[in-house]
């Protein structure tokens, strides 16, 4: 369980974006990776915000003593349906697949922006710092079911950045039309 990480660093505070010595408490195990999918919870902020909790039907993200506690997760109950990505008003968990296939691994992370992207389609993947780091191939598109969450795009990238994307950038050509995307 992922409960008691250190206090966030001095570049994490200033910049908003996490070292490598942050994300070390985020990542499941190896073993628990090569499993299939399983969440990141990559919250650094103690502030009062608990969505996670009440999303995850199979208890892997522990209920909060206080109401701005770090989400406490154990990777041996998730099993990568997402559902955590779409109401954390954060977007700080994603949900990485590393057995998604021999080359590629899929992410599944909270997209706000509209249009949405188009299953299909190429995309810019991004990092923490929102600089572009190769293409992703969107593979579905969920829409949002309920006021206050966000959709979430599934794409796959090669296995090399699936712990280095966090967000797309929507190229023209790649988007969902109004009728399209899927839920």
């Amino acid at each position: 369980m992922s409960e008691n990480r250190p206090e966030p660093s001095e570049t994490l505070r200033r910049t908003g974006v996490p070292t490598e010595a942050d994300l070390a408490g985020t990542r499941p195990d190896p073993a628990r990776m090569g499993a299939g999918p399983v969440a990141a919870i990559e919250c650094y902020q103690r502030i009062p915000c608990d969505p996670c909790v009440w999303s995850c039907k199979r208890g892997a993200i522990a209920p909060f003593r206080d109401i701005n506690d770090l989400p406490a997760f154990d990777p041996q109950k998730c099993n990568g349906c997402g559902v955590c990505v779409a109401r954390c008003p954060g977007l700080a968990i994603f949900v990485v697949d590393e057995t998604f296939g021999p080359a590629e691994a899929l992410i599944k992370l909270a997209y706000e922006f509209l249009p949405l992207p188009d299953s299909g389609g190429l995309v810019t993947a991004l990092d923490r710092e929102g600089r572009a780091c190769g293409q992703a191939r969107v593979v579905r598109v969920q829409r949002p079911k309920n006021k206050g969450e966000s959709a979430v795009v599934w794409v796959a990238v090669p296995k090399s950045l699936a712990w280095v994307v966090r967000g797309i950038r929507v190229e023209e050509g790649s988007l969902a039309g109004t009728e399209s995307g899927e839920d």
